[in-house]
């Protein structure tokens, strides 16, 4: 395959949605496959909608994902500017050459004027009002006005918008990647707006121009998007690109954990869980960078929402997913969002890092806890308990007795397990623990076997009964290895509290 030129298009109105990232991966994907151009461009030609830091954060995520743009707003390029607002000059050029060419026109019609007509269709029993060729000629255009009345309104100042100029009676098709050939009448479709009254283009007129004077090959976007390809393939025809169109693929929705519905940043709000690569504190949204999450297990997880690499692996590096990627193994159905397959995929990245590995990401998690600790100590409960978490606070939320006294005990178990008349054996085994003098898991369970042999103690009687009074839980890593993390002075201490505490419990 020849090296494409592909680009990711968002707008800056908020946070970059976690389906957003997954059109980004997958142009990525097919760039780097075939050595070709991935194109960062910002389409913010939407000013009422735009939002202050949402560019920023758009290239963050990217950046955290390891999605970097190779030309860009930042990067430069020999195709720019890469802001839709900075490229006014070339969207009224080709606008007035719709115009000229009778291929789109001015419409005066105001705000209150296009709600009644609405009123109208829906008092008549339409499902809703189309600006379209059945509607035209009773609004206020350049079609119904005549020139002169026109030419008079725009030298008035009068705000009008363009539209382009569809005629019904004729079929528009196209070939998509994913979904094979896709057609549509005509006269489904309404004149949409191309340029609205500040001057400024929709994103209709604006993302044609931009993917042809960019060079663009495929436009990789998702399903929402697939409707509206109608009217970009008419607007190719109009300026007679319509042999450089790009390649389509549309891409399958995200869908809801339940399978049902599109994924929104209210099923995260709800559900407890980040749908947003990034925390986007102007609505209090988590992402999963603050949830705890590798970024390659979020890139891995992103890209079989859609995709499947016709095997059984799963676990895929970014270049591993750059080699096998292809555009044909994109499915058609949605793809339902499974947060525990998420939470799967980390915990593979979790444990294929080593301690040391894992240090620099776990430790803010702690730091932003209240934890005070060594980089020694944080690394020996990291190796503890690797394989025990999914996300990095999990390492915080199942660590706490290492940092700190037992605050809350399992009582059930104490209640079950605890036989005050047998606390003096329990008490010789705290005597004889302080004199073990290599104080590591090894030696620590010989000693606690041969005191369990001489006292005919079995496991289930004494295992739990330690583990609750070091760390308040009988779940937990293994209890030689625990003991030998807390050190002996704090296994010690914690004993004798311990047994105190459990005769409180069994006497209340």
């Amino acid at each position: 395959m020849l090296p494409v030129r592909v680009r990711f298009a968002p707008s800056p109105t908020g946070a970059l949605h976690i389906g957003g990232v997954r059109t980004a991966l997958y142009n990525y994907l097919l760039a780097k496959k075939t050595g070709g151009s991935f194109v960062l461009r910002i389409e913010d030609t939407d000013q009422k909608r735009y939002v202050e830091g949402a560019e920023s954060y758009i290239r963050e995520a990217l950046n955290w994902c390891g999605l970097d743009p190779m030309e860009g707003p930042e990067q430069g390029g020999e195709y720019g500017p890469y802001r839709q607002s900075e490229r006014r000059d070339i969207y009224q050029k080709y606008t007035q050459q719709l115009l000229d060419n009778d291929k789109a026109y001015y419409a005066f019609d105001t705000p209150e004027e296009l709600t009644e007509a609405r009123s109208a269709a829906e008092a008549a029993g339409k499902h809703s009002f189309k600006y379209d060729a059945g509607s035209r000629m009773q609004m206020r255009n350049s079609l119904s006005l005549g020139a002169a009345k026109t030419k008079e309104l725009i030298e008035a100042g009068t705000p009008y918008v363009v539209r382009l100029r569809i005629e019904p009676g004729h079929t528009v098709s196209f070939s998509d990647i994913v979904r094979g050939q896709v057609s549509f009448a005509s006269e489904e479709l309404d004149d949409k707006v191309m340029m609205k009254a500040d001057g400024l283009p929709t994103y209709h007129l604006a993302n044609i121009v931009d993917d042809r004077s960019m060079k663009i090959t495929h436009v990789i976007r998702g399903e929402e998007w697939l409707s509206s390809t109608a009217h970009h393939v008419l607007l190719y025809r109009a300026f007679g690109w319509e042999d450089e169109m790009p390649a389509f693929a549309h891409l399958p929705l995200i869908l809801k954990p339940t399978g049902k519905g599109k994924l929104s940043k209210r099923d995260g709000q709800k559900l407890g869980m980040p749908v947003f690569p990034l925390a986007w504190e102007a609505e209090d949204l988590i992402g999963f960078r603050e949830a705890g999450f590798d970024p390659r297990a979020v890139v891995n997880f992103l890209a079989f929402l859609g995709w499947n690499p016709g095997t059984e692996q799963e676990i895929f590096s970014l270049d591993e997913l750059v080699e096998a990627f292809t555009l044909d193994n994109i499915g058609k159905s949605g793809a339902r969002f499974d947060y525990d397959k998420a939470k799967w995929y980390n915990q593979q990245y979790i444990l294929a890092d080593s301690p040391e590995e894992l240090l620099p990401k776990v430790k803010p998690f702690f730091v932003r806890a209240g934890v005070d600790t060594t980089d020694d100590h944080l690394l020996k409960v990291i190796g503890l308990l690797r394989e025990r978490v999914t996300v990095y606070p999990d390492f915080v939320e199942q660590s706490q007795y290492f940092f700190g006294p037992v605050t809350e005990l399992e009582e059930k178990i104490i209640r079950k397990k605890w036989k005050p008349e047998q606390r003096a054996k329990f008490e010789q085994l705290q005597n004889q623990l302080g004199q073990v003098d290599d104080w590591t898991a090894g030696p620590l369970k010989e000693a606690i076997v041969a005191f369990m042999e001489a006292n005919e103690l079995g496991f289930g009687a004494v295992l739990p009964i330690l583990r609750v009074a070091m760390s308040g839980t009988t779940k937990g890593p293994d209890a030689f290895a625990m003991m030998e993390v807390l050190g002996k002075d704090a296994v010690v201490k914690r004993l004798g509290e311990g047994y105190d505490r459990f005769d409180a419990i069994k006497a209340g």
